[in-house]
């Protein structure tokens, strides 16, 4: 069933408007709502029923929706020469006043750096000593993280050499074994073909003069 167009005029009876009213409220704030958050945009809706209740919706703040748009609204509406005057004064009162921050801040760090403290009073004087206490502890406390990060760290690593260390002992020691037991063949190898402590070996050695009677004699090892 297709749905008709609603004429844009009163709604004459009485429950029907007011029925109306709640729908289309709801969903116009609903409306601003999404508005405001898939655009990022600063939305201020006001709403008043015909019995005069109040319903808004406002994106930030509706205070300073309120007075932006009051500032928006005396631009558009003042003359271009005036809009122009209001915007550079309204430029110059918060560069002095942002002027003045920087002086202000320009005193406070060289009074924190020892300069320019033959003005101060007592009471300054005890302010500066605990803002800089405050700035030495805020510094130790960083300082103390830095070195039980560094501590860990080394713990870690003291960890992960001592197990490659055993792994090198480990590897190590089963070398030296399999070196040990190949030195332990070898040995017997040698006793073996070494015989006997004495033996009698015939050699082609004479004693004596060669035409002469040659005495054979047997040559001990």
């Amino acid at each position: 069933m297709v749905r008709g167009k609603t004429q844009m005029r009163r709604i004459e009876n009485a429950t029907s408007r007011q029925v109306t009213f709640s729908k289309r409220r709801n969903g116009l704030l609903k409306k601003a709502f999404e508005l405001s958050v898939l655009c990022d945009a600063e939305v201020g809706l006001v709403i008043f029923s015909p019995r005069g209740k109040l319903y808004e919706f406002a994106s930030s703040s509706m205070q300073e929706i309120i007075e932006r748009y009051k500032r928006h609204s005396k631009d558009k509406f003042l003359p271009e020469n005036q809009a122009v005057g209001y915007n550079m004064q309204h430029l110059k009162h918060e560069t002095a006043s942002l002027m003045k921050k920087i002086e202000l801040l320009e005193t406070s760090k060289r009074k924190l750096l020892g300069e320019g403290l033959g003005s101060c009073t007592l009471e300054e004087l005890q302010q500066i000593e605990k803002q800089l206490e405050r700035s030495v502890s805020a510094i130790r406390a960083r300082k103390m993280k830095v070195f039980r990060e560094q501590m860990e760290r080394l713990k870690a690593k003291g960890k992960d050499l001592a197990v490659e260390n055993a792994m090198l002992r480990e590897k190590f020691g089963g070398l030296q074994q399999r070196q040990t037991s190949s030195g332990e063949k070898e040995g017997e190898v040698i006793c073996i073909e070494g015989g006997s402590d004495k033996s009698d070996v015939e050699t082609e050695l004479f004693i004596g003069p060669p035409d002469e009677c040659r005495i054979r004699r047997p040559l001990q090892n």
